[in-house]
């Protein structure tokens, strides 16, 4: 399967959109902080510009600019999530990705193409991980048919959304396919970037919370298949026990 690229998507109209993009360009850049702002450049790789806005401080912002608004639906949050990834420093992006958190549950799966296009535009595993994890793994819950689309994900030449399908059931937890989790990591056992392989390596260790002996053993059936780093992430908190 080839990569994956981001193209140009459509932002639906939305007047609650209108109104959260308002309000959050007038309170984020106020709360701009220069210095820590080119911190933060510097630790994510250089991958976008920065407001410089603490975490904590940033979502005690987001609650004012959400605050007395009506509830959305699936076509707000698309329009708030595609809104937020035009604009060039990251914390709006950290504002969409919290956004379908929260929202994710008034969503259909007509959203994960809206998903997949934040996915693999200025991709990096600051949005990349909470989208898998949060929105992603929320939506093919809610319909298992998705599991499909994660069958062709996996097998994407683009990193993020192979890591996407290795990382979409790490909330699951008792209801992890862990027949899918264990394929999917023989999979892409042989990946050479380091961001796969940590995958395979947190998905497997997430997943031995709930099952460790099935850990345990698929790991011991595929060593000599998956990467040093993949065994010892799968493994680290299995040691212990």
């Amino acid at each position: 399967m080839g990569p994956s690229v981001p193209t140009a998507r459509p932002i639906p109209s939305s007047e609650l959109a209108d109104t959260v993009l308002g309000r959050l360009t007038a309170v984020y850049p106020a709360a701009a902080d220069p210095a820590r702002a080119e911190g933060a450049a510097a630790y994510m790789k250089g991958v976008a510009r920065f407001l410089g806005i603490r975490t904590p401080h940033r979502r005690e912002l987001s609650r004012t600019v959400l605050d007395g608004l009506p509830r959305p639906d699936e076509r707000d949050c698309a329009a708030i999530a595609l809104r937020c990834w035009e604009l060039p420093e990251r914390e709006y992006r950290y504002f969409a990705v919290d956004y379908l958190r929260g929202q994710v549950k008034r969503c259909s799966s007509g959203l994960l193409p809206v998903v997949r296009h934040l996915l693999v535009t200025d991709a990096w595993w600051d949005t990349v991980d909470p989208l898998a994890a949060h929105t992603v793994g929320a939506l093919v819950a809610a319909d298992p048919g998705l599991t499909r689309v994660m069958d062709a994900w996996i097998e994407d030449d683009n990193l993020w959304m192979a890591r996407t399908a290795l990382l979409h059931q790490l909330r699951f937890k008792a209801a992890t396919d862990s027949g899918r989790l264990f394929g999917y990591c023989l999979r892409q056992a042989g990946h050479p970037d380091f961001f796969i392989r940590k995958a395979i390596g947190w998905s497997l260790r997430e997943y031995a919370k709930t099952d460790p002996e099935a850990v345990r053993d698929f790991v011991a059936g595929a060593r000599d298949r998956l990467a040093p780093l993949s065994v010892r992430e799968a493994l680290r908190n299995l040691s212990r026990s």
